[in-house]
């Protein structure tokens, strides 16, 4: 039997949800598909797409706390994400000033995400 998504650190029954609803079943699964492709399924399949849900996605990956991920690399993961980000967003959906601002500070993100 495999290992349930929630046995990946910092992944828990909200993730684990978010996953089986993207096709993602097990913890094996995710770690084959890594964070990207991982992540890129999730938004795909409705999920809202948030900074912080994606750099613990890459920490737990990598066995480290959530909380581990400071600056210049989470600079780097902040630009593979937005170019996730940009990749699922349908072409020509311009952000508002105020949705593209509070996502850059993480507080809300656009709805449609």
């Amino acid at each position: 039997m495999s290992n349930p998504v929630s046995s990946i650190r910092n992944l828990g029954p909200a993730m684990e949800a978010a996953c089986a609803r993207a096709g993602i079943t097990s913890a094996d699964a995710l770690r084959a598909l890594g964070a990207d492709v991982a992540y890129g399924k999730l938004i795909a399949s409705g999920m809202r797409s948030h900074f912080i849900g994606y750099y613990v996605l890459v920490m737990g990956l990598q066995g480290r706390p959530w909380n581990d991920c400071q600056g210049a690399e989470k600079q780097a993961l902040r630009q593979r994400f937005d170019a996730l980000k940009a990749a699922q967003k349908p072409a020509g959906a311009p952000d508002s000033g105020i949705e593209r601002i509070l996502d850059e500070i993480g507080v809300v993100e656009a709805a449609r995400r």
